[in-house]
């Protein structure tokens, strides 16, 4: 199975839960009802085990098919209306590609 990952922190002016309110009732809905996603995960990093935390937040798209994705729901304008709400909240974005092993 295909999954997105992507990693990031939240902008100065974002609280963690003005990020949950907001990821519950918006975000979460909108990436779940997009062509190719089979489920949306969020995590809230709140620790490690070693070292500092990189990113406090992960999310995983579990998808059928990367190429659906991009060629399907990242190019509506659902998706399109998304990011532009979504990209000033956060703060070192890192999205990776790939595909589940086990």
């Amino acid at each position: 199975m295909a999954k997105r990952i992507i990693l990031y922190n939240l902008a100065e002016n974002v609280t963690d839960e003005q990020f949950k309110a907001y990821v519950t009732s918006e975000k979460g809905p909108l990436i779940e009802s997009l062509p190719s996603v089979k489920k949306y995960e969020l995590v809230r990093i709140t620790g490690a085990v070693a070292g500092e935390v990189p990113y406090r937040y992960v999310g995983i798209l579990h998808l059928t098919s990367l190429d659906e994705f991009e060629e399907k729901a990242a190019k509506t304008q659902k998706y399109e209306d998304f990011l532009k709400k979504f990209i000033p909240m956060v703060t070192d974005l890192q999205i990776l590609s790939g595909e589940e092993i086990y």
